[in-house]
């Protein structure tokens, strides 16, 4: 399961992934719905007709869309009194009719907001509040100007936050290639950055106050501080701002302000390496201090640093199968999926840990559950210990659930496993099996997981299907027989060997 999957878990932050009615409306009262529904026949044109719109596709079904419904008309009915008004709209990408749409969008979870812009030639994510207030505040940011002018000493004060990237640009005058040019750069990347220009360096509360420009200056709350750029081509300078505003470590703890460097840590194209340690031991310091000096040597080598606290670090810790009694504890984990691990680590031996994982000495930390000393029931355990031998190693014909033990669906399904498992037990050639997904690793690029229950089965010659099909027990045992007859076609007879 590539590492976004656990993102949830780790911070608490994303939601998960019927014609029925969206918005509540009280029994008693019929109130106008101020956000607009959309589908598949209207959509195109609706959206044509606007500059700015913002898109929720939802499912009804969803919790968190439920949870939303209030906060998302409440903010629609303020902002169709903006001047100029500002419109809310959805679909539901459940439907079979809009799933083009979903499709269109990359819509991979419920609820998810896109901000279209002219028309919808510019698709940018949502990335604001989801109650009503923030819904409002941010989307009048992002359909007013890309860059709001700073004329005075307040107007910097409210707009530079400490705990956040700023970016502003001083111009002598506020016309000519290079304005326009950062000006494009705000346009492009306003959804993750809050952009300012002015004339006078003098209001800006740090760096050179002489400067007239033309200069971009970004502020941050890490590292230096803040960094000048010169440079006004706008690919090179969007790729100036990205690399600028990855700190050298990334900080995880439960401080709301360090959220969106944390997202932004986990979808760098960077191994990521993250150290975990408890913020009050003793020697936090100085391992702070030894795996910053490690994260300088290395910056610019495709490999991003975390350090994170136990305390907060739990969706982590069950991700990857870690142990607080491993702590202090450094794991890599790199993009093809392969983690590395360094238990009980000190601040001395970070260093060169790092380098032996650099020159390819370290070798990949698997999780797993203890393999089972008994195995006995109808439908076998596999963890990732055993699923080698037990299901590519086995010879047989073999269906396997990847599940999760909190998946409602997974629970409805486990006693109709038992009876396929039971009809096919006087058959050697056939395994029913189960692995729990969020506790062992399964193989890399074998098998696509993105929900529970998923079900996969393994002929003995080899072949990997997906069952997408009913989930009754005739359903299975028909699936089962017809991919498992094949396989023994295929396979060679006694008088071919």
């Amino acid at each position: 399961m590539a590492i976004r999957a656990w993102i949830s878990l780790f911070l608490c932050v994303f939601a998960l992934l019927g014609s029925e009615s969206y918005a509540s409306e009280s029994e008693d009262t019929q109130s106008k719905e101020f956000v607009v529904t959309l589908d598949h026949s209207n959509f195109s044109d609706f959206v044509g007709r606007h500059k700015f719109i913002v898109v929720e596709f939802y499912a009804p079904w969803c919790g968190h869309c439920k949870k939303l419904v209030p906060e998302y008309e409440k903010a629609a009915q303020i902002l169709s009194q903006n001047d100029p008004p500002v419109v809310l709209a959805k679909v539901d990408a459940s439907e079979e009719q809009n799933k083009v749409l979903a499709s269109e969008f990359d819509i991979k979870g419920f609820p998810t907001l896109k901000i279209l812009r002219y028309g919808g030639s510019v698709v940018q994510d949502y990335k604001g509040p989801r109650e009503a207030d923030g819904i409002v505040s941010y989307v009048k940011k992002q359909s007013g100007p890309a860059s709001a002018e700073i004329k005075s000493s307040k107007d910097a004060e409210d707009f530079i936050d400490v705990n956040k990237i700023i970016i502003v640009g001083v111009f002598p005058e506020f016309s000519g290639e290079k304005f326009e040019n950062f000006t494009a750069v705000a346009e492009r990347l306003r959804a993750d950055y809050d952009f300012g220009h002015t004339s006078d360096a003098k209001l800006l509360p740090r760096g050179d106050s002489s400067v007239s420009g033309p200069v971009v200056r970004l502020f941050k709350p890490f590292d230096e501080l803040f960094v000048d750029f010169q440079e006004f081509d706008v690919d090179a300078l969007a790729k100036l701002v990205e690399e600028a505003t990855i700190p050298t470590v990334t900080v995880y703890n439960k401080d709301p302000n360090n959220h969106p460097f944390v997202v932004k840590f986990f979808n760098s194209q960077n191994a990521k390496a993250m150290l975990f340690v408890n913020f009050n031991n003793d020697l936090f310091d100085s391992f702070k201090s030894k795996y910053h000096e490690v994260a300088e040597q290395y910056k610019g080598n495709d490999i991003s640093f975390l350090i994170g606290d136990v305390e907060a670090s739990q969706g982590a810790f069950q991700y990857f199968g870690l142990k607080e009694d491993q702590t202090p504890l450094i794991i890599i984990q790199t993009n093809d999926g392969e983690k590395y691990l360094k238990p009980n680590v000190e601040p001395d031996h970070i260093a060169s840990w790092v380098k032996d994982f650099k020159d390819g000495k370290v070798k990949p930390f698997k999780k797993s559950e203890p393999i089972p000393e008994v195995n006995s029931e109808p439908v076998k355990v596999l963890v990732a210990d055993n699923f080698q031998d037990m299901v590519f190693n086995s010879g047989k014909n073999v269906l396997i659930e990847f599940y999760a033990p909190w998946c409602g669906h997974c629970k409805q399904l486990a006693p109709i496993l038992d009876e396929v498992a039971v009809s096919f037990e006087s058959d050697a050639d056939v395994m029913i099996a189960k692995i729990d997904a969020t506790a062992n690793d399964i193989p890399q690029g074998t098998f696509e997981v993105q929900g529970y229950p998923t079900l996969y089965f393994k002929s003995a010659s080899g072949k990997l299907l997906q069952h997408q099909g009913g989930r009754t027990k005739e359903d299975i045992i028909d699936f089962i027989q017809k991919n498992r007859d094949k396989a023994a076609e295929q396979a060679p007879g006694k008088d071919e060997l």
